[in-house]
């Protein structure tokens, strides 16, 4: 398992290793030791799946507030996304800032976002299907979300925004400036 830091350092690009034969191939997806190489130290509690029908779809960027607040391990196992974590805590160095990665079955890569980042991702290809682990249960009194077109956050999207879909809740998300981040950054 290859684990890299991204520019934003927190946020981890994990590539499992692959080993095939003639009958196919055999890949382990998680394992907590080497997270816990890496630095990452928080046991995974919920597995959630999400299925989205067509090219363009946008989930995010989402985040829940604290005591509830989750670190998250995604991978895409059918189709593609383009995954984003924005960091949003404040007195953070990188605040305010994204960064991205394309996850897909053939890549079979994941992206590990830490609590204190909001995240989201639009779905590159149809038929898209996401697994993700995280660190707390979901707690709808705990959501937050932060618009995924916010101009000063600036995501580079692969898709043009005329082009993507979003639910009316993301669409009407608070930007990031009106946003009270419940993060704050631990050096």
């Amino acid at each position: 398992m290859k684990i890299t830091p991204l520019a934003i350092p927190e946020v981890l690009l994990i590539t499992p290793a692959r080993h095939g034969d003639e009958r196919g191939w055999f890949s382990e997806t998680f394992r907590q030791s080497a997270l816990e190489e890496a630095g990452f130290k928080a046991a995974f509690v919920q597995d959630n799946h999400v299925r989205s029908t067509t090219r363009g779809i946008q989930r995010g960027l989402h985040y829940q507030k604290p005591p509830h607040a989750q670190d998250k391990l995604l991978r895409c196992v059918v189709g593609a996304i383009f995954d984003v974590a924005v960091d949003i805590r404040k007195g953070s160095p990188t605040y305010g800032q994204w960064v991205g990665a394309e996850l897909s079955a053939e890549n079979r890569q994941q992206l590990l976002v830490p609590k204190g980042f909001a995240h989201g991702y639009v779905t590159l290809t149809d038929a898209c299907e996401v697994l993700y682990k995280v660190t707390d249960y979901y707690a709808p009194q705990a959501e937050g979300a932060v618009r995924w077109s916010d101009p000063a956050v600036g995501i580079d999207w692969p898709i043009p925004a005329s082009e993507i879909t979003a639910n009316d809740r993301d669409n009407a998300a608070p930007l990031l400036a009106e946003i009270d981040s419940p993060f704050v950054y631990e050096d």
